[in-house]
């Protein structure tokens, strides 16, 4: 944090032509009397003359080189906001046009009512936003403003230091992220970070302190080496420890969760040269005096980040075994790191410079926020829609070609194979980034460069539709899997069904019977029998219930001997199928028991329902329904089933759906808790072929205490192994943190829980 000094006018004009030689002193001096006018009496919460804020607000700027009206608008900003005699009007006539826009763009709404705290956020920041899209010093302004604003907030009360810092955190700084003005960034963070959380910067300033002294020594045994390398191929540069921002150590220690001892920053050097060649020339001397830790290179240089920074970015093992970062750059770029946009300034003292069409991309965000304030009139929303606009980023990625790649953040390689071809993402079997195998759900950074390895035979899983993160990518896999899966669908539905109608004694293979099944597949509102197979066979529709619906049919239309097992089973039902319900409460309590009876000549079910308890009933049978596998930790429901007692189902289950016609027939059910039932339960995994794969995965499954029943492997040709384990648990949570384990596994692609008579006789990937 930047130490408070006395300022007055005399310093700020000193530090302003320091900076900017150009700059129109009559002009600076004609508004700081005007200010100081204004201000005259006014005092701030601190006890000190007001004057001597808007006086630190225009040094903070003349540090970011701006230009005479920018320093005007500075010593003028809440002049018009804190005198009721004084307008955006009168400074247009006395300043001109140019410095009054400034001063309006950046004065708040402070004069208008508002219900609510959000709202009048809310409308301050439209206003400010519409200003900057049309000059973008408005926000520099406003963003030196706040850094003052946070360097002396100890004289507010708690509740608003907290306040006035989670709105920094939330807009402020992102907004000098974006601008890539990081020398006002890391303070803010810092400042703010100090007032949220006291305890952890004080924990995390402490732990910095303390090993200053010893960190300090080594930087410059390392500069010294490094100088000395330079030197002997004459190589002018600037070496110098990087600064070592609390917050941003603070939040790598918790988002990474590493020790304190593994932030690699905390040791860290930065080398400014004159030229690009250099840079290169450089990184290849330093290289080749410490060994470069695989992985920790990044050239920001050939692809800058979204706010123009660049720079080469190599960790290093130093002499002593430790990381060191080490920062290459060149003198313009290390001045566009440190001021970003300001840095591009184009209004030179009323001179305009060439158009820089690579920092009107850069700004093209602010026409997004722009169509939002006229799209939205609710304060929360618009709030909303900024702070995920602030920290919503693109990634650019390398194909191995070179050619450039823009991703949304946290885009995976799927989302990479299916932006060079759809063909390319469905056939994908692996990736590679910076050369080394990844799965495919690995988030992409800035400058990785992505290989993807194909097979002409494989095709996508339904896996992949919780890896993408791009909409295009999303829709491509969802049309391939509904092609690709239909006519297996319509097969394997078909098989069920006809099962199903062969215990009834009836063939749907006859004219006769397919022609009544048409007639309830459009009762069901399906226009084929096709699509009614196709329903059956994903386990989006119920065998059994369109087998209840076609007896019906044949009985409606004489088609159904009277004596034949189909005419039976419809008999049976009648008890709990008729209108309206059962009639009373002990004519439903009887229906109920007498249907939870299994017949004699039954098989016994292979799975009972240990570990359920039905609403109201003990001692009955209840079996969890295969076509979805209930485990503890599932949310349930419980159908009465003719014959064969409850019928417990996951809440999630297709076929759940399709027996809402006889919502008299569910009765809740819910797990005991207190049984120590096991349940098996099959799982598929995928990886890529390598060394030890299987006993990497074993070791996951053993350390989360899962049991292992059986377990098959098969290796393919394309290098891809699929892994069947059947394990025995006994709650859902204790999978859940399985499943996730084994993703993280290398290599390890796909991990799930599979439903019962899954077939995977064709390979997904």
């Amino acid at each position: 944090m930047s130490e408070l000094r006395p300022l007055d006018i005399e310093v700020l004009i000193s530090d302003v032509l320091a900076s900017n030689p150009n700059v129109n002193v009559e002009a600076i001096r004609k508004a700081y009397d005007f200010a100081d006018k204004a201000h005259g009496g006014q005092v701030r919460k601190s006890g000190e003359p007001f004057i001597n804020h808007p006086l630190e607000v225009a040094d903070i700027l003349s540090g970011l080189n701006m230009d005479s009206a920018t320093i005007q608008a500075a010593l003028l900003h809440d002049a018009v906001e804190d005198n009721d005699d004084i307008s955006i009007a009168d400074v247009k006539k006395i300043f001109g046009e140019e410095v009054a826009d400034l001063v309006d763009g950046v004065t708040k709404l402070g004069k208008v009512s508002y219900t609510t705290r959000t709202e009048q956020q809310s409308d301050s920041m439209r206003k400010m936003v519409i200003a900057m899209a049309k000059d973008v010093r408005v926000i520099l302004i406003k963003l030196a403003d706040r850094l003052h604003n946070m360097r002396t907030l100890d004289a507010l009360p708690e509740k608003k230091r907290v306040l006035k810092s989670r709105e920094t955190m939330d807009i402020f700084a992102p907004l000098a992220h974006r601008f890539g003005i990081s020398a006002i960034k890391w303070e803010l963070e810092d400042l703010a970070f100090s007032y949220l959380s006291p305890e952890k910067y004080h924990q995390v300033e402490l732990m910095v302190q303390e090993s200053r002294e010893a960190r300090e020594a080594y930087g410059k045994g390392i500069m010294t080496e490094i100088a000395d390398v330079l030197d002997t191929v004459s190589i002018q540069a600037k070496i110098q420890g990087r600064p070592k921002h609390l917050y941003s150590i603070y939040q790598k220690m918790k988002n990474r969760g590493k020790d304190f001892s593994e932030i690699h920053d905390l040791i860290a050097l930065r080398i400014v040269v004159d030229s690009v060649k250099d840079v290169y020339g450089v990184l290849g001397m330093v290289h080749n005096l410490y060994k470069p830790m695989p992985g920790r290179f990044k050239d920001y240089i050939a692809m800058p980040k979204f706010n123009m920074y660049q720079s080469l970015h190599t960790t290093v093992i130093g002499p002593t075994g430790r990381p060191l970062e080490i920062q290459i750059r060149t003198a313009e770029m290390h001045r566009r790191a440190e001021y970003g946009i300001a840095a591009h300034w184009r209004y030179k003292e009323g001179k305009p410079a060439s158009t820089d069409d690579k920092m009107d991309d850069r700004l093209s965000w602010l026409r997004q926020i722009l169509d939002w304030q006229n799209e939205t009139s609710d304060p929360v929303e618009f709030m909303d829609a900024l702070r995920i606009d602030l920290f919503d980023e693109e990634v650019f990625v390398f194909s191995p070609r070179g050619d450039v790649k823009p991703l949304k953040k946290g885009a995976t390689p799927l989302d990479f194979a299916y932006s060079i071809h759809t063909e390319v993402g469905h056939q994908t079997v692996g990736a590679k980034v910076n050369g080394t195998i990844v799965p495919l759900a690995y988030q992409l950074e800035m400058g990785d460069q992505i290989e993807i390895l194909t097979n002409k035979n494989s095709s996508p899983s339904r896996d992949w539709l919780d890896i993408v993160v791009t909409s295009s990518a999303r829709s491509k896999i969802r049309g391939y899997l509904s092609k690709s899966t239909r006519s297996d669908d319509i097969s394997n539905g078909r098989d069920m069904l006809m099962k199903i109608m062969r215990k009834h004694g009836v063939s749907i293979a006859t004219r006769k019977v397919e022609k009544e099944l048409g007639l309830v597949a459009l009762d069901m509102h399906y226009k084929t029998i096709d699509e009614l197979y196709a329903q059956i066979g994903s386990s989006k529709l119920s065998a059994r219930l369109v087998g209840t619906r076609l007896l019906k049919q044949l009985s409606a239309s004489g088609l159904l001997a009277k004596d034949s097992k189909g005419a039976k089973v419809l008999a049976a039902e009648e008890a709990v199928d008729r209108p309206g319900g059962v009639a009373s409460t002990e004519e439903a309590e009887f229906t109920l028991e007498t249907a939870m009876m299994a017949p004699r000549h039954a098989r016994k079910p292979k799975q009972t329902g240990g570990g359920i308890r039905v609403a109201g009933i003990e001692d009955v049978l209840v079996r969890l329904s295969k076509c979805c596998n209930p485990v503890p930790g599932d949310d349930i429901v419980g159908f009465i089933t003719r014959g064969r007692g409850v019928s417990v189902h996951r809440a999630s289950c297709p076929n759940v759906r399709d027996l809402q016609h006889t919502p008299e027939r569910f009765i809740k059910v819910e797990w005991d808790r207190d049984a120590h039932a096991t349940y098996h339960i099959e799982v598929f995994v995928q990886a890529l072929d390598r060394l030890r794969l299987l006993q990497d995965v074993t070791m996951k499954v053993a350390e989360s205490g899962v049991n292992i029943l059986s377990s098959a492997t098969t290796t393919h040709k394309d290098g891809i192994v699929d892994m069947r384990f059947l394990f025995e648990t006994g709650e859902m949570a204790s999978l859940d943190a399985l499943l996730s384990s084994l993703r993280g596994v290398e290599g390890v692609f796909a991990a799930r829980r599979m439903l019962p008579g899954e077939n995977l006789k064709k390979k997904t990937y």
